[in-house]
């Protein structure tokens, strides 16, 4: 057990006073499909190569991991499923991976696929994957040997209930996260005497649905590092408000907790020194300066996928005569408007109301032109509008849900929630108060349907009808009709969901 361990921080991108001897493990996490720099110019995969090669050659211990969502949220995965990604980790060398929820979007069949092409070692502690496609790739935890010091790996995920659909992790059973990650954690430090344990999680640093990073932290004994996902934390110890990165745990020891944000802009490196087992850490920008030094064999692997995604990319549908923002309701209005227009063609007549999650929508839109492939990045998932009478009662629980995460995007409707209590204290659907005893017929996408992002009370519902489209399609034909049709769009950034003052 490490007692009171030195976690010292260095600026990034600055060179670490330490022995070529230690042990580096450089990690990622929720880069969700961003090969290409995203628009503010950082990030992208070729360039992390090129840091992963630098450390590789400069250091003589390196494992290089990732804390899962790799994929989702670009035209990379919508067009090729997981292909692309698998492909330039493997060439970067991934020794360990672990699954986040979008691992499992497009099914078992699909991840499983991936997976057995993958050469890095899959890991998960709290599923059980018996008799399912996936069970001979995973193993619970590893031990790797560097200069006679034992470190222990293991990878605690989070509870596919409410966040994954069912039918896309059939058969995966999940196991308590604490008390899998303390019992394994437990067991490598004193039945396979490693030195240390290093957790990679895909559970949250410190919000959400528990257990979290820091739960698992302050409730460990025997686990030494945290490497987390999934809450698209940075943790940058440079930053003057950074999240708390060095947590006491049951013992009063002080632990690594770590995470790099999302779409791969920084590589986090640890810096373990095996004589102390003292670790440093830093994050390490992936930018520009690293274009010049892009390995041409890397390059070569993406260019043929890169072709197709620009030709979708430039197929013109529409303009925008300002940025469509996610953050200000805007982007998230005319969507959820989409869905009740097309819901309401779907049913013949006006539907009561519609519903959107936030999340399901991945990127925003900026002024000018809208594309083809913008409307898919932005709605990558293979979702589909559906039709369902739910009843009042549960209709009203949904949009606590909804409230819980200061709204979500509703259309005909509109409710006043207390932020304090996550709870609702006005619903009006079609201008009228919610009756809780009415039958109501909501448009919304099948995810949501089906109980998924936590509207568990949707699954009371009775689906009426379905769109034969995915999501995208549909929202890319309505932007071709009225009111959208020749016309610059304008967000609409009214708050249909307002928190009570």
């Amino acid at each position: 057990m490490l007692s009171k361990i030195l976690i010292s921080a260095v600026a990034a991108g600055a060179a670490l006073c330490s022995s070529a001897d230690n042990l580096v493990i450089l990690h990622t996490n929720d880069t969700h499909s961003a090969i290409d720099p995203a628009a503010d110019g950082k990030g992208g995969i070729l360039r992390r190569k090129v840091i992963v090669d630098s450390v590789r050659a400069a250091r003589k211990n390196v494992m290089l991991v990732d804390a899962g969502d790799a994929v989702q949220g670009t035209l990379y995965y919508t067009l090729f499923g997981g292909e692309v990604e698998r492909k330039l980790m493997d060439d970067m060398g991934y020794d360990l991976q672990i699954l986040g929820n979008h691992e499992f979007d497009s099914g078992m069949e699909a991840l499983s696929k991936q997976v057995a092409q993958s050469k890095a070692q899959w890991l998960t502690t709290n599923y059980d994957m018996s008799g399912t496609a996936l069970d001979e790739f995973f193993a619970p935890y590893v031990i790797k040997e560097f200069d006679g010091k034992r470190i222990g790996f293991i990878a605690i995920n989070l509870d596919p209930d409410g966040m994954i659909s069912a039918a896309n992790c059939a058969g995966v059973k999940y196991l308590d996260g604490m008390k899998a990650a303390n019992s394994t954690a437990w067991h490598l430090k004193h039945n396979e005497r490693v030195d240390m344990v290093v957790a990679l999680s895909h559970i949250g640093y410190n919000s959400g649905v528990k257990p979290l990073d820091t739960d698992i932290a302050k409730s460990s004994e025997d686990i030494d590092i945290i490497i987390g996902g999934h809450s698209h934390t940075l943790i940058n110890p440079e930053l003057e408000n950074a999240p708390e990165w060095r947590v006491a745990n049951a013992a009063g020891d002080t632990i690594l907790v770590v995470q790099t944000g999302s779409l791969g802009r920084y590589v986090g490196e640890i810096d373990i020194d095996l004589e102390t087992l003292r670790p440093t850490y830093r994050l390490i920008p992936v930018d520009s300066r690293l274009d010049s030094r892009i390995d041409p064999a890397s390059a070569a692997i993406l260019e043929p996928y890169r072709h197709d995604v620009d030709s979708i990319l430039g197929i013109k549908i529409g303009r925008a005569a300002a940025p469509l923002v996610k953050a200000d309701f805007g982007l998230v209005n005319l969507i959820t408007d989409i869905v009740y227009r097309a819901g309401s063609d779907l049913n013949g007549k006006a539907v009561d109301m519609a519903v959107m999650n936030k999340g399901g929508i991945r990127c925003d839109m900026p002024a000018g032109n809208i594309t083809r492939g913008l409307i898919m990045q932005m709605l990558p998932f293979d979702n589909r509008i559906v039709l369902i009478d739910i009843k009042g009662s549960d209709l009203a629980a949904g949009f606590d849900v909804m409230a819980g995460r200061l709204g979500d995007g509703v259309s005909n409707a509109s409710a006043v929630f207390d932020p304090a209590t996550g709870k609702c204290t006005q619903i009006y659907i079609g201008g009228k108060p919610l009756d809780p005893e009415k039958t109501y017929r909501v448009a919304t996408i099948d995810y949501l349907a089906t109980g998924g992002d936590y509207m568990r009370s949707f699954k009371n519902a009775t689906e009426t009808g379905r769109s034969s489209n995915v999501l995208y399609d549909d929202v890319i034909t309505y932007l071709g009709k009225k009111p959208y049709k020749g016309k610059k769009i304008k967000p609409d950034t009214n708050l249909r969901m307002t928190p009570k003052s």
